[in-house]
């Protein structure tokens, strides 16, 4: 058997993307539950209860979590969640390299390779940076116009996406799309909005707590992108029942609102 050095690459890019996925959206799942039941806490709080902090238990060890909303103790290690959300992008991004722009993939696509790789990730930049504007400007006070809007645009972007490409490149697209908007918010909204919160302490000033309601937003956002981008990554392995329908794109659009609706139940579960 010969030595295939793009099938060596292929697996170790899917084994990373896959298993650096588990680890960022586990933790953003666990710290949205945390954040739920402190949240269940505080309210009890103002009713008279005096518990504040959250046992918990696991692999053999009892662990006791309380929630600032600031540092405070800043001599010891504050650990930053963030690589994870890299390796998945990062992984990602390979794949959609070595599988679609360099492996043959494009061949569905409605124009030649190189103006086919600029409309991809053209989407993909432009994806975020209507997010990202909207986001920080008009719905920032209006949260249930935002969600109507983002899903509207969502569904313009698929239906786009389907005009120029196959069913199954555009739904891996429309995933690199949404998943570089969480990999975005990570590493441009959230760790650097919670950096100049600490910043702040470290300089004996108090810190703009706005920064980390607008980090939090974020982070709950991508709770709800990561649930339709999962199934836009393994759609390849069902066509019958996604891209390869008639109507994929219609297919596609309602379950990122079936996907949303599933992502509201698990973060109060």
């Amino acid at each position: 058997m010969s030595f295939d050095p793009s099938e060596w690459l292929n697996i170790v890019l899917r084994w990373t993307h896959v298993f650096a996925a588990i680890m960022w959206v586990g933790q953003t799942y666990f710290f949205t539950w945390l954040d739920g039941r402190f949240t269940e806490l505080e309210r009890a709080a103002n009713g008279g209860a005096k518990e504040n902090g959250l046992w918990m238990v696991h692999s053999g060890g009892f662990y006791v979590v309380q929630k600032q909303s600031f540092p405070r103790l800043m001599a010891q290690k504050l650990h930053w969640f963030k690589w994870e959300a890299m390796m998945t992008w990062i992984s990602g991004i390979g794949l959609l390299t070595l599988v679609y722009y360099a492996g043959g993939m494009l061949s569905d696509a409605r124009y030649d390779q190189a103006t086919s790789i600029a409309i991809g990730l053209g989407f993909i930049v432009v994806g975020w940076l209507v997010y990202d504007l909207l986001w920080s400007t008009l719905f920032s006070s209006n949260e249930q116009l935002g969600v109507v809007v983002s899903f509207l645009l969502s569904v313009l972007m698929i239906y786009s996406l389907s005009q120029f490409f196959g069913g199954r490149t555009a739904y891996i697209h429309a995933g690199a799309v949404f998943g570089s908007i969480m990999t975005a918010n990570v590493w441009i909204r959230i760790i650097p909005a919670q950096k100049k919160m600490v910043a702040a302490l470290l300089e004996g000033k108090k810190p703009d707590l706005t920064l980390g309601a607008k980090a939090k937003t974020r982070s709950k956002h991508n709770t709800f992108l990561v649930v339709p981008v999962v199934f836009m990554m393994i759609s390849n392995h069902y066509p019958t029942v996604s891209y390869g329908s008639d109507y994929g794109w219609v297919l596609l659009s309602a379950l990122v609102l079936i996907g949303w609706g599933a992502a509201k139940f698990l973060r109060k579960a």
